[in-house]
């Protein structure tokens, strides 16, 4: 194994709920209130759709498509869904440090140093350019075709980061730590709060599928691990396969996808035309709060 490079999930496509657009000369994160499942290989237009997509529209049956079938590749809830606190250079798109809250990995001339992190919100390096970024890596379906493809979830949203987190610990806990088995989809979601002066903010939710209690779920998923055992099936070395793929290197993040993930989640030109508004103007408190809730539906 190359050492330095780190061993990621297969990725066969992504999972978003926006998309990036040019307005005025700048390419900016615009919102979206479903998801939408592209392949890796981008156009003129931005990313394309992943056959997947219309699938699922399909079946949706002229719906938006606010909720996709999913597995997990691991029983560990931190391998399915790595979350960090992430700084990166928006000249060259390489990532510069990332950190826990506690520690951090930061390059530097003479290498990665590992330093203490203080949170983006106290770090003086950073000087607030650093914000959580997840990663969270699903199978779509039952992955019939490619058990081990996997579709990738970018997000800097709280909300999603939050409730993804949280969802993957009560499941690990409820099923006796059979996360990899559970049927579970995920599904959009939208709240309004007393900043968001009635637009709904979306962010990602992970449930059981439709049709289906907790209950059902645990039991289809104890079936399926003893399948799964009876078969050869060993999952306990996958999980370890994957967290020795995670420590071989400093950064998630392939050089070649950076930049990609800079222009959506770290635009500079975002915060200028989000408060920069004819109702709201950017010295105003009003305009500095609107701003910031457009850049949170954004997110």
């Amino acid at each position: 194994m190359l050492k330095g490079l780190v061993i990621t999930p297969p990725v066969i496509g992504r999972i978003s709920i926006g998309r990036v657009v040019e307005r005025n000369g700048k390419r900016l994160p615009e919102k979206d209130d479903q998801f939408t499942l592209t392949s890796q290989v981008q156009g003129c237009d931005g990313w394309l759709l992943h056959p997947l997509d219309e699938k699922l529209r399909k079946e949706a049956e002229g719906q938006k498509l606010r909720a996709i079938p999913v597995r997990l590749l691991f029983n560990d809830p931190a391998l399915n869904l790595r979350a960090d606190y992430s700084l990166f250079d928006r000249t060259t798109g390489r990532p510069v440090c990332v950190g826990n809250g506690e520690t951090c990995r930061r390059m530097s001339k003479e290498g990665v140093a590992n330093l203490p992190c203080p949170g983006p919100g106290a770090c003086a390096f950073a000087q607030g350019a650093c914000k959580a970024y997840a990663r969270l890596n699903v199978v779509v379906g039952d992955g019939d075709e490619d058990a081990l493809g996997s579709f990738v979830l970018r997000t800097t949203s709280y909300n999603t980061i939050r409730t993804l987190a949280a969802r993957l610990a009560y499941f690990s806990a409820s099923s006796g730590g059979l996360l990899a088995c559970l049927p579970l989809e995920l599904k959009l979601r939208g709240k309004s709060t007393t900043m968001s002066y009635g637009t709904p903010i979306y962010y990602v939710d992970l449930v059981v599928r439709s049709g289906l209690t907790l209950e059902q779920a645990v039991t289809q998923a104890r079936e399926l691990d003893e399948q799964r055992r009876a078969s050869g099936f060993n999952q306990v070395a996958l999980d370890k396969a994957a967290n020795d793929g995670f420590a071989n290197g400093a950064f998630e993040e392939l050089e070649e996808d950076v930049p990609a993930v800079v222009e959506e989640f770290y635009p500079v030109a975002t915060q200028e035309a989000a408060v920069d508004t004819p109702e709201a103007p950017p010295s105003s408190l009003r305009g500095k709060l609107k701003g910031k809730v457009e850049r949170l539906v954004s997110a």
